[in-house]
């Protein structure tokens, strides 16, 4: 029998309520019929559905690390739950039947072997040539050189705006003008600029709530705040990419390449292209720390969010899965990862500090207290030298405003800092420097859960997972606590 994990399949499902809907299958035993192939590659069953209707759902497993699940419900999800349900009936221990292997799965076998043979005979052939390829199409560089002056007129126009706002102030963004520049925006997206066009956006929707918001003083100033924030991002995306894009020109360098900037005005890497210029791990060993959903109403998304851990290098990054709203229900939902994750080809994106990761394969592992002791390795035993590597990214105004650390403490507490409000936390280091740990603004609250943890040793001589973040209020960098991380597992506090 095939041997899967929970964590493996609901790692597979579209999103979490597919996968509570295959329990409910299972545990209202809805198969009728189970079998599987002697090699134990293919496996398959009959499912009711609604009403009469009964299901064949399937699970090919030629290619262990890409299960495909077909099923004949109506379902435009993949895999639907009929297919989870069926793999889940594999971690329960009843007798299969033995069957052949149908010939329509034996001929889609066939041909998916030989549209990979295909692809491999391709990449050996045209591998050396590929470059120089590209760069001997005249039409091909005359379309990127044109899409180049395009941008660069986009970014012309948002200059524009941009002086207006800091001429006239932020707080004429109002009104009538805030329709001016929510056509601007728009605009913005013909001229192949999809990165200012959301940042324009965001800062129209910081403005309408600060309108929202009155004259509530704590509320207005941390608005105000995050909007002139906002803008200098901006100023200083445009000012960046026009010197970048018209170095680019005047070198006749017209492809995508190691530069944040290009993901920036709204570039989409693929995992090819970004393995084409180096940036890639073989063999990868990930743990994640951290998992958060949130909701960019400027990018009309959701936002799936996992911070992890290279068990080898200690290096923190980030993975991002952009769920459209209009299409939530046909798009992949992430979520949380308990097991330890083997990628045979892990992805870098370009950029610093907490780079964003990505990787297509991936086999799960047990968690052992191995593996936590080589998680805590990696913390630093310093405040100082922390808030100064996170000072150098953080005053980078490209930045995400957040810096994640792996930090050892000897103590979290109201002692841990001297402040008169003793509602505050800080967490103090073993050289008995402290921090402030205070919730940045957007993320999901975790100080306030510190102080609901089950065991008071949670709070001294552990390490704490979180991100560095600058308080325009306090005039401070903070630390907002996303983990613990003992020697035995790691304890979220957003989820």
């Amino acid at each position: 029998m095939k041997h899967l994990t929970e964590q493996q399949i609901a790692a597979m499902a579209p999103n979490a309520s597919a996968v509570a809907n295959a329990k409910k299958i299972v545990k209202s035993g809805g198969f009728t019929h189970l079998a599987r192939s002697a090699d134990d590659t293919f496996y398959m069953g009959d499912c009711r559905g609604s009403g009469s209707s009964v299901y064949s759902v399937s699970v090919d497993f030629i290619d262990e690390a890409a299960p495909v699940c077909r099923c004949s419900c109506p379902s435009r999800q993949f895999p639907c739950k009929h297919g989870l349900a069926l793999m889940l009936k594999l971690l329960e221990d009843e007798p299969w039947e033995t069957c052949e292997i149908p010939q329509t799965i034996l001929d889609k076998r066939a041909r998916k072997e030989a549209r990979e043979e295909k692809k491999e005979e391709k990449g050996r052939t045209d591998g050396e040539a590929k470059k120089s390829t590209k760069a001997s199409k005249p039409a091909s560089l005359a379309a990127r050189t044109k899409k180049l002056k395009k941008q660069l007129d986009g970014l012309a126009m948002a200059e524009s705006m941009v002086n207006e706002l800091l001429d006239a102030g932020l707080a004429t963004l109002k009104g009538s003008s805030l329709k001016t520049y929510q056509d601007l925006a728009k605009q913005l997206g013909d001229y192949y600029l999809p990165g200012p066009e959301r940042l324009i956006r965001t800062l129209i929707l910081q403005m309408q709530d600060l309108e929202k918001a009155g004259v509530e003083n704590g509320i207005r100033e941390r608005g105000i705040a995050e909007s002139a924030g906002t803008l200098v991002r901006l100023r200083a995306l445009i000012r960046k990419s026009r010197a970048w894009l018209t170095e680019k020109l005047e070198q006749g360098n017209v492809e995508d390449e190691n530069s944040v900037l290009y993901e920036e005005l709204g570039g989409i890497w693929t995992l090819d292209r970004l393995n084409e210029l180096g940036l890639k791990k073989e063999n990868a060993r990930l743990l994640q720390l951290s998992f958060q959903e949130s909701c960019d109403m400027a990018r009309k998304e959701l936002v799936d969010q996992g911070w992890w851990i290279d068990l080898d290098s200690g290096e923190l990054s980030v993975t991002c899965h952009y769920r459209p709203l209009k299409a939530l229900k046909y798009v992949k939902e992430e979520d949380s990862v308990s097991d330890m994750v083997r990628v045979p080809c892990l992805s870098y994106y370009p950029g610093t500090g907490n780079r964003r990761i990505r990787w297509d394969r991936q086999e799960f592992e047990p968690v052992t207290s191995a593996v936590m002791s080589e998680v805590r390795a990696h913390a630093c035993a310093s405040v100082k030298e922390a808030v100064k590597a996170a000072k150098n990214e953080l005053k980078n105004t490209l930045s995400s405003g957040r810096y994640g650390c792996l930090l050892s403490y000897a103590l979290i507490g109201h002692g841990a800092e001297e402040l008169t409000d003793e509602t505050t936390l800080g967490l103090m280091d073993h050289d008995n420097t402290t921090i402030r740990l205070a919730d940045r603004p957007g993320d999901q609250p975790g100080v306030f859960r510190l102080t609901q943890l089950p065991d008071p040793g949670f709070l001294e001589n552990q390490v704490l997972f979180g991100v560095l973040w600058y308080s325009t209020e306090l005039h401070a960098i903070c630390l907002h606590p996303y983990a613990v991380i003992t020697d035995q597992a790691v304890v979220r506090l957003l989820y």
